[in-house]
């Protein structure tokens, strides 16, 4: 690529920030707590140029990002591109909100699944680094689960994004934990506990009732309120592993590529391999990282 420019993942709550080389060295990197849920309507394209570019030495360069910036409590709302998408659409949708110099946007993606439509922004640039950074993985069907406040479970066929179903697990977790009938305080991790959620969670089912039996295990004195977020946590991510790959249709006996942070991913590779499944865990920072480069490089060739 021809010289430095500047990589931003740009999320809800945070914003992880690259200097590149054109070659493809990361110069410099940093996170801020800027998250679009965190800035008032209309600052980001401020936030952008007075506070990420000075810290990351970046004034005038280049900078391509994505995330919830492209969203209309962002910087501007960047059209949705549809399902099936390859990296060529993604860069066809690249949405140029600044010129001098250039920055540009990530679309988002829109599908229609088993349940209906949905949508994603940030995850889709992580899929394209995961699809474009090893040999193989253009060909061929491929199942990836990427875990989060909504966690996306995708379906990659023969180099396209072909679909995928979001569950708000995440977000379902903390509400429970800190707001619900099902509040405790945070008492370390138990990975007993944890287990013992997965197992609870059946085929995914009737989850309503199984998580009030959260609060029944308590009361009953089966449970300690000690174990009573571990188990929460288990019971959300198994009901969310035992029905979500059945909703992609995904093929049987597929390994997962779990994609994220090191305690999410660990988490879901458990209760996937409690329900037989095998999986591969992949950094997600890396794979936002590559998926940007990917997506240079191919807007430069055009």
């Amino acid at each position: 690529m021809n010289g430095d420019w500047l990589a931003v993942d740009w999320g809800s709550t945070s914003v992880r920030a690259w200097r590149m080389s054109g070659d493809g060295e990361i110069l410099h990197q940093a996170r801020f707590a800027l998250g679009v849920s965190r800035l008032k309507q209309g600052v980001a394209a401020e936030k952008f140029t007075n506070s990420i570019r000075p810290e990351l030495q970046a004034e005038n360069l280049p900078a391509l990002l994505c995330g919830m910036v492209g969203s209309n409590r962002g910087w501007i709302p960047v059209p949705y591109r549809p399902c099936p998408a390859s990296l060529e659409d993604l860069r066809r949708g690249l949405f140029r909100v600044m010129s001098e110099p250039d920055v540009d946007i990530v679309p988002g993606l829109v599908c229609r699944n088993d349940l209906g439509t949905d949508v994603a922004r940030g995850e889709e640039t992580q899929v394209i680094g995961w699809m474009n950074d090893a040999s193989g993985r253009q060909q061929g069907t491929h199942v990836l689960c990427l875990p989060g406040t909504h966690s996306k479970w995708v379906l990659v066929k023969n180099g396209y994004v072909e679909r995928f179903v979001t569950a708000m697990s995440g977000e379902l977790f903390d509400l429970l934990s800190s707001q619900s009938l099902l509040s405790a305080p945070e008492k370390g991790f138990s990975p007993e506990a944890f287990a013992a959620g997965i197992a609870a969670a059946g085929d995914g089912d009737a989850l309503s009732a199984r998580l009030f039996g959260v609060r029944a295990k308590v009361a009953a004195g089966v449970m300690m309120v000690s174990d009573q977020r571990s188990y929460l946590s288990g019971l959300l991510i198994g009901a969310e592993v035992a029905a979500l790959p059945k909703v992609l249709a995904s093929p049987s006996g597929a390994v997962i590529h779990i994609i994220g942070t090191p305690l999410l991913t660990d988490l879901y590779a458990r209760a996937l391999e409690k329900f037989r499944m095998d999986s591969v865990i992949h950094d997600g920072d890396a794979l936002v990282l590559a998926g940007l480069t990917h997506l240079r490089a191919r807007k430069e060739a055009r």
